[in-house]
Order: structure tokens, then C-alpha cells, then sequence
């Protein structure tokens, strides 16, 4: 079978949302990603799985994980995934989403 997310789209997705959701990125990681004195944070990679992202714990590199609700088979799927970790992460958090993280 062959992975639905080509090497150019990862970039693509990786190049937006380390651009327009670098937050929403750090609050990911620290809600759902088990790193939750993150004080930064970026999309690394992803597959059909989940998101990988590379952070920053008291001073220091870590890799996180966070896995998607389910198996991703299509481009278009990778916002709603990606807004719902985002409200996931900020319920987990206690804290109040943007009101535009649909």
C-alpha cells in the first residue's frame, strides 16, 4: 500500500503549521504529546498514524509522538485531525481555545 502523505506533502503541512500554528503546536505537545513544561515546539513529521513533533523541555530536544484519532487516508483530513488535537489538547489543558480552532 502506498502512504498517503508523500514527502513533499508532509513539508507542506509541516511548513504551515510551524508557520501559522506554532502555539497551537507547543499547546499540542503539551496537552496530548505527555510534555507539558513544553515551552516550544515544531512539527518534524507525520504519517497516516499521527504527528511528530520536536520540543523543547527545560532546555532540552525531545521527540513527542502524538497519534491521530484515526488512520488518515486523504490530504484533506489532516486540518480536521489537526484542529481537533488542538481542542483536545486545550480541554486537557483547562484552557480556552481560539475562538477560530475549527
Amino acid at each position: 500500500m502506498t502512504a498517503p502523505f508523500t514527502p513533499d506533502v508532509v513539508e507542506a503541512i509541516m511548513r504551515h503549521m510551524n508557520g501559522d500554528h506554532a502555539d497551537d503546536c507547543r499547546v499540542i505537545v503539551r496537552g496530548l504529546g505527555g510534555q507539558p513544561d513544553a515551552t516550544s515546539a515544531a512539527m518534524s513529521g507525520m504519517d497516516a498514524d499521527g504527528m511528530d513533533f520536536l520540543a523543547t523541555v527545560d532546555g532540552s530536544a525531545v521527540q513527542v509522538r502524538v497519534p491521530f484519532s484515526t488512520r488518515l487516508t486523504e490530504r484533506r483530513q489532516v486540518r480536521g485531525e489537526a484542529a481537533r488535537m488542538y481542542r483536545d489538547a486545550c480541554a486537557h489543558l483547562g484552557i480556552e481555545p481560539r475562538p477560530d480552532a475549527s
